[in-house]
C-alpha cells in the first residue's frame, strides 16, 4: 500500500490486525525488510510517532506532527506475538511536499442520518487513474463511473476530471464511522469518519 503524505504536517494513518490479537502489544517499525526492520514506537507511547490502540475495531493509529521528505520509506505494522514469530504487514510513506494525491480534510463527522463530503484531491498526471473511495475494515470500494448495482446508492463520487473527486455519503449509520482512504491509481490517502447520534431539540412549554 502506497501512502501519500504531506511533508511538515501532522497525520494520522490506521493499521488493521486479527482480532484475535486485541490484546497484544502492536508497534510501528521502519525498514524494507520485515527482519532487520527498527521499531519506532509501541502502543500508549509517545515521541515522534504516537500509537493508539482500538480494540473494539481491531485498529491502531499512528499519529506525527512533522514529517520530511526524507521520511519516505517502508514501515511496517505490527503486533508482538509471544513464544513466536510477531505479525505485520508493510506500506510505503511517500512524503512530498505537494501529494499527487490528497485531501482536503483527514478527519470529517456527520450526525446519524445526515450525510457528509470528502473531496479528494490529485495532480495532473492522474486525471485518467482509476479514483476509489474504499473502507479500510473491508476493503470495500466505490469507483468512479461505475454503476453497477453492488455499489450502495447512498455513496456517490463525483469527478471533475480536472483535479479533484468528491465523496457524497448520505443517510448516514453509526456503523459507517471509521477509516477509508481516498485512492487514484496506487497512491491512498486515509480519512476517518465518525458518525454520532443526532442533536436533540428539546421543546419548552408554554
Amino acid at each position: 500500500m502506497n501512502i501519500e503524505v504531506k511533508s511538515g504536517s501532522p497525520g494520522n494513518i490506521p493499521c488493521l490486525y486479527d482480532k484475535k490479537h486485541n490484546e497484544n502489544r502492536k508497534y510501528w517499525c521502519q525498514g524494507t525488510y520485515w527482519i532487520s526492520c527498527e521499531i519506532l514506537a509501541y502502543t500508549n507511547e509517545t515521541g515522534e510517532y504516537s500509537l493508539t490502540d482500538y480494540p473494539a475495531q481491531s485498529i491502531f493509529t499512528v499519529q506525527w506532527k512533522n514529517l520530511q521528505t526524507s521520511d519516505s520509506g517502508y514501515y511496517w505494522c505490527a503486533v508482538e506475538i509471544g513464544g513466536s514469530p510477531d505479525a505485520g504487514y508493510y506500506l510505503y510513506l511517500k512524503v512530498q511536499s505537494a501529494p499527487d494525491v490528497s485531501v482536503v480534510s483527514s478527519s470529517v463527522s456527520g450526525h446519524e442520518g445526515g450525510d457528509i463530503s470528502v473531496q479528494c484531491l490529485y495532480s495532473s498526471g492522474y486525471q485518467n487513474k482509476v479514483k476509489n473511495w474504499c473502507r479500510y475494515k473491508d476493503q470495500r470500494c466505490y469507483t468512479v463511473g461505475r454503476t453497477d448495482t453492488s455499489q450502495n446508492p447512498s455513496v456517490q463520487i463525483r469527478d471533475d476530471e480536472r483535479s479533484s473527486f468528491t465523496v457524497l455519503m448520505t443517510g448516514l449509520r453509526r456503523t459507517d464511522s471509521g477509516w477509508y482512504f481516498c485512492s487514484v491509481g496506487d497512491p491512498k490517502v486515509p480519512v476517518q469518519l465518525t458518525v454520532t447520534e443526532p442533536k436533540r431539540v428539546f421543546c419548552r412549554g408554554g
